[in-house]
């Protein structure tokens, strides 16, 4: 069953979440402050969590914070990439963007339809299964010395031998892709990407993107076509996110190894991947 953790202070938004998703029978946990949800986060019962909605204005803290917390405690297992939809009073541009910036992957601007709330987060697991399929149907097509398949890993792996090697009891496949740059695995089951053997620890969003990229090497996406790749609602107003969320790869990335330029600007442009 579909699990959501709503977080919401204001009663009458949180019925009428309550009931909505009810109607399409999803189960959702209502906590109605930010001490609360770190502790739920790491009980078992955070483990069917298929979502969290997260209003920005808590009584007790900020929503933007919070959700930075979550996608950066390592010891919140499996719960790095979860979608996060935040719930906002505030116009502001800015603030949509900082929601963003911070790891969430839509927001809904208060009052706002709770049906409406709901199809963005359908939109949102409909563009994962997309995104996988995508990456699949043009691995395939894909000359064989650029792009090779191999059995997944159940658990990310960092042993190259052992990446070679890994069964996946779901026969869930691994996408690798071979450029100047290494070698990258992408195991869809976990939503892990590895280069030069270790794991990047990205963002939901960044890890799109460089997906994105890394299937298309040869192409320069605007940020437009970008934001459009990690969401079903973008809005060109928030294009220059991608800007923030690509200087944030790059910085993983050069962690990785910093002798290698992997993603380059194109002035006026847009990014694209260095393949040679």
């Amino acid at each position: 069953m579909t699990h959501i953790l709503l977080v919401e202070d204001d009663p009458a938004i949180a019925m009428s979440l309550k009931v909505t998703c009810k109607r399409e029978g999803w189960q959702i946990t209502w906590l109605d402050n930010a001490s609360s949800v770190l502790p739920m986060l790491h009980s078992e019962q955070a483990q069917t969590l298929s979502a969290i909605i997260l209003d920005v204005g808590l009584p007790d803290g900020d929503g933007l914070n919070l959700c930075q917390q979550i996608r950066h405690t390592p010891d919140i297992k499996g719960l790095k990439d979860i979608p996060v939809v935040f719930l906002t009073a505030r116009s502001d541009e800015e603030d949509r963007i900082l929601g963003l910036e911070m790891g969430g992957d839509d927001y809904c601007a208060k009052p706002f339809s709770p049906r409406e709330l709901v199809a963005r987060l359908k939109a949102i697991w409909r563009r994962e299964q997309l995104h996988s399929q995508q990456l699949s149907t043009s691995s395939a097509a894909a000359p064989l010395s650029s792009v090779i398949h191999q059995p997944a890993s159940p658990e990310t792996t960092i042993s190259h031998a052992s990446i070679n090697t890994a069964v996946n009891m779901k026969s869930e496949r691994t996408l690798t892709f071979e450029y100047h740059s290494g070698i990258w695995h992408y195991y869809p089951l976990n939503y892990s990407l590895i280069w030069q053997d270790q794991k990047l620890e990205l963002s939901n969003t960044e890890r799109k993107l460089l997906l994105t990229l890394l299937k298309a090497p040869n192409q320069v996406f605007s940020r437009q076509q970008l934001l459009s790749s990690v969401s079903d609602y973008p809005d060109h107003r928030l294009a220059r996110t991608i800007d923030s969320h690509i200087k944030s790869i790059r910085k993983q990335l050069a962690s990785v190894d910093p002798s290698i330029d992997v993603i380059h600007t194109h002035r006026g442009l847009g990014y694209a991947l260095c393949p040679a």
